[in-house]
């Protein structure tokens, strides 16, 4: 048999990658039951590309009141005013790789193909990547000596005790992707603390409802934004514990449950037409938050030519039969207007 080149153990992987071959194998290695940041934040139709050293986006965080009411003999003045801020973001790298030895890739070939020896390796270095991922978007760096996490959605929704836009710095920061509540004061999210004590109808989501109508900003004017298009982008999250209430709230409300004694599971639970989301990562925070997120506001930006970029099989320094694949991603997220996002929590 001949020997392998390089190039040939680079096809060779990308090959026994496509086809799946005579041996198959039951994934039972994932740690969570569902995912919602790879599988739906991340899809390449929903994400955006950037380049450059950092994402930076320009605000208009004011208005400068320009509008009057005249005679006809009253001299013109035009106010010259800043109404821009400016929003700076760094990137974040992840990366996730798998490995194989050369004399697996000779027991890998024709009929003696072995499947479950690069299928397996790779699924478990894209699921490790997924579930790093999930974890990371659900939390915050603290402050901004941390240059390794990402700006994940508790970064962009703060919790405030105070009812109404309150929602500032997370943790320790003093500002946000650069940007200060204090020159920009329209740049904080909606917030809302409730009491467990009262029912949820007329508790907490009573304030959901107020907390959607006031959250729902429209311009008055055509004004191109980074998303485009018009259409709602609502989803909320929330841990177990609520999300069991919402099911309760759900068949209390349903005259034709039968005999179904769990009847709303399985099934998609929804506010006002948007998708509610169990995340498995919240159920840690004994908050029991309920974020309400406008996903046109909020969402990943990927580097581009580094978005999941998966490079060839090269040898390992210092150990010329083993061989690396590495997968790479350059990202962060971005929220444009976190005025148009919410948290409801009790304390």
């Amino acid at each position: 048999m001949a020997t392998l080149a390089d190039s040939d153990i680079a096809d060779l992987v990308k090959g026994t990658l496509k086809e799946l071959g005579r041996m198959k194998f039951q994934q039972i290695a994932q740690n969570l039951v569902d995912y919602e940041v790879f599988p739906v934040w991340f899809k390449k139709d929903k994400v955006m590309f950037d380049s450059g050293i950092g994402i930076q986006r320009t605000l208009m965080n004011r208005l400068s009141g320009a509008a009057r009411h005249v005679g006809l003999s009253d001299l013109d003045n035009a106010n010259i005013t800043d109404v821009l801020d400016q929003l700076n973001i760094p990137w974040r790298h992840a990366v996730t790789s798998y490995g194989f030895y050369y004399q697996e890739t000779l027991m890998n070939r024709g009929e003696a193909l072995v499947t479950n020896v690069l299928k397996p390796r790779r699924a478990d270095a894209m699921i490790s990547l997924v579930e790093e991922l999930e974890t990371k978007a659900w939390t915050s760096p603290t402050d901004n000596t941390n240059k390794t996490d990402p700006y994940g959605l508790p970064y962009w929704v703060v919790k405030n005790a105070t009812t109404g836009f309150n929602g500032g710095y997370p943790g320790s920061w003093t500002d946000v992707a650069g940007v200060s509540t204090t020159t920009s004061p329209t740049f904080k999210n909606y917030t809302h603390r409730y009491s467990t004590a009262t029912p949820p109808k007329q508790g907490y989501i009573k304030a959901m409802r107020t907390g959607h109508r006031k959250i729902r900003f429209k311009s008055p004017v055509d004004i191109d934004d980074y998303r485009g298009g018009k259409g709602e982008r609502y989803r909320l999250y929330t841990n177990e514990t609520k999300f069991s209430e919402f099911e309760d709230v759900g068949e209390s409300q349903n005259e034709n449950l039968g005999r179904d004694i769990a009847s709303i599971d399985g099934f998609s639970m929804a506010f006002r037409g948007h998708p509610i989301r169990w995340v498995p990562q919240l159920d840690a925070d004994t908050s029991d938050p309920i974020y309400m997120i406008d996903h046109s506001t909020f969402y990943p930006i990927c580097l581009k030519g580094d978005y999941l970029r998966e490079g060839d099989a090269k040898p390992r320094s210092g150990q010329h039969n083993a061989y690396e694949v590495f997968v790479d991603l350059s990202y962060n997220y971005l929220c444009i207007d976190r005025r148009r996002n919410a948290i409801f929590y009790h304390a």
